[in-house]
């Protein structure tokens, strides 16, 4: 069986760009909050300082090996989502693994982080773990439920479940998704504020609050795991949904500006919003979001 070393070598690309590019907007998000704010905010690398720093400290703290295992579980579930996610169009180098059907793969893996991270945290025994796990399971059922009825009216539009069948579509500006499903695209993209984590939804992890939820008991390399995890898996969510709803890029410019223009939504929204209690987002999802989504549907299937 011949080794195609020109795909092997792309997917290594992929993961590395998407860890320094995730880390980048979260520092660059630090400094325009600031900046709203009227402050001086830390360096645009400051996460990428943060990360490396976090890797070369220790731990004495163990709960045992599920603690272990969360942030893997993390780190494994956010990088092969990224996988099977093309990143540029008509691109043999950033094709990776995306094949007929990845839409619904993409919909189950998304999920297997947070159940990790969930099974981790619980095994500390925090308080403040438990109820950010809590919280983000049940915020993870709300932004669910729109991201998948609008995820089905795009299959059903447009019969097919691979996502370079539906870059192939969006062949010129105005054959963007946006255009041709508005209400696929907006019950993905109130659904996407949620999966950001972003106020009012950042009721997981709420510093103020419950001492930032389920990572409350990890620190040193576990910790730098996890928001390696973090800026992978933002990076494989833009680029989703850039594939999904704003055509995909054919370079790694225009792919930059899209997905950075699209990471400035729910940043923006966040700095201006308070946050919202658990109740209130899973309301606020099965609202108009959710409504939105089986428009889509039925027009789809119309």
């Amino acid at each position: 069986m011949d080794i195609n070393w020109i795909k092997i070598l792309g997917l290594i690309v992929t993961v590395v760009m998407a860890f320094f590019t995730g880390a980048l907007y979260g520092g660059l998000a630090r400094v325009v909050t600031a900046r709203i704010q009227n402050r001086f905010g830390p360096p645009a690398l400051q996460n990428l300082f943060d990360i490396i720093k976090l890797y070369s400290k220790k731990t004495s703290i163990n709960h045992g090996w599920m603690q272990h295992l969360g942030p893997v579980w993390a780190i494994t579930a956010s990088t092969t989502t990224l996988l099977f996610i093309p990143i540029l169009r008509d691109s043999t180098f950033f094709t990776n693994l995306s094949f007929d059907g990845d839409l619904i793969f993409l919909m189950y893996i998304m999920v297997f982080g947070s159940l990790g991270m969930a099974l981790g945290a619980g095994q500390t025994g925090n308080p403040n773990s438990a109820i950010g796990v809590s919280r983000g399971l049940s915020q993870l059922v709300g932004y669910k439920v729109p991201f998948i009825l609008s995820l089905v009216a795009l299959m059903i539009q447009f019969q097919t479940t691979n996502l370079n069948d539906l870059l192939a579509v969006q062949d010129s500006f105005i054959h963007w998704n946006i255009f041709q499903s508005p209400f696929a695209f907006l019950a993905g993209i109130l659904a996407f504020l949620g999966m950001m984590g972003y106020k009012p939804f950042d009721i997981v992890f709420a510093p103020a609050e419950i001492a930032s939820g389920p990572p409350s008991e990890f620190g040193s390399k576990y910790l730098g795991m996890m928001l390696t995890s973090r800026s992978i898996f933002t990076f494989a969510k833009l680029v989703l949904f850039v594939n999904i709803f704003f055509g995909g890029a054919d370079n790694i410019f225009i792919l930059l500006i899209k997905t950075f223009l699209l990471y400035m939504i729910p940043l923006l929204i966040g700095i201006v919003n308070p946050r919202f209690r658990t109740e209130q987002a899973v309301r606020f999802f099965w609202g108009f979001p959710t409504a939105f989504g089986i428009i889509a549907v039925i027009l789809a299937a119309w």
